[in-house]
Parts: structure tokens; C-alpha cells; sequence
């Protein structure tokens, strides 16, 4: 599997992970109008050998800081390294692009994915309580700063 920015040809595969992947969903038009409409985003998806989109990844660039806002991995291409492919080129990008620092909120309970951040150096910073509609579950909040 390789990493590679997002294209607007991308946004079904992209709508379909959520669907999968996500209790709220982003839509494909509101995926679409932060694709193409928003500045600040950046896409990335993980591409299987036969070309489908088997993961994105997205990220606000706000002044010097990342915000994470969506990585997902289809279930059954997970515990590949498909994440951390992307979360790779995604620190490779923000080296080139001048970001010093990032963050992200996670559920509490997907230990998974906080020892995947934590392995790229993200360090808890705090809680959002509530933070997550479906079911009130609290966010940990997550800050990684530029080393070396």
C-alpha cells in the first residue's frame, strides 16, 4: 500500500470509509467542500496495490500547528500499517510545510489509536468531556511538537 494526497475522484472511497468507519459520519459533500473549498485542509489517502482507497487521512494547517481531524483505516486493511504509513508522509508534509506542532481528539476507549499516536510521539494533554455526540464519551486531547 502506498500514501498519496487526495484527489476529488477520491471522495466516494473516502465517503464509504466513514460510513464504515465513524458513528457521525462526515457526508461526501461536507468531505467534498472541505477537499476543494477549505485552504487549510489537507488529504491524504492509503491506496491499495489495485488502486482502491483503503484509508484517509485529513489535517487543518492553522498557522504553525496540524489538527488531525480524521484518520480511518477500512477494517479489513487494518493492522497493516496503513496508519502509520500516513501518519509518515503526513509529518513529512508538515516538515516541508512549516507545521512545528499537532493535535487531535480521541475517543478515550480506542486504545488502539492512542498507542499508535502515542508511538509518533503524541502526548496526552487533556480531556473534552462529552466531546463526542453519539454517545457523550469523553476525547482525550493530544498534542505532538516538532523534534529536532
Amino acid at each position: 500500500m502506498r500514501t498519496r494526497f487526495a484527489e476529488e475522484k477520491d471522495l466516494p472511497a473516502m465517503a464509504e470509509i466513514e460510513r464504515r468507519c465513524f458513528h457521525t459520519p462526515w457526508s461526501e459533500e461536507s468531505l467534498r467542500e472541505d477537499l476543494t473549498g477549505n485552504p487549510l485542509s489537507v488529504y491524504m489517502v492509503l491506496e491499495t496495490e489495485n488502486g482502491d482507497v483503503a484509508g484517509y487521512m485529513s489535517l487543518w494547517k492553522i498557522l504553525d500547528e496540524g489538527h488531525i481531524n480524521n484518520v480511518a483505516v477500512l477494517p479489513e486493511y487494518r493492522r497493516r500499517g496503513g496508519a502509520s504509513d500516513m501518519l509518515k508522509f503526513m509529518l513529512k508534509y508538515s516538515q516541508r510545510s512549516g507545521i512545528s506542532s499537532h493535535t487531535l481528539e480521541v475517543r478515550v476507549s480506542n486504545e488502539g489509536a492512542i498507542g499508535l499516536y502515542g508511538k509518533f510521539g503524541f502526548k496526552e494533554a487533556g480531556v473534552r468531556k462529552g466531546y463526542y455526540e453519539d454517545n457523550g464519551e469523553d476525547a482525550l486531547i493530544m498534542w505532538r511538537n516538532h523534534e529536532g
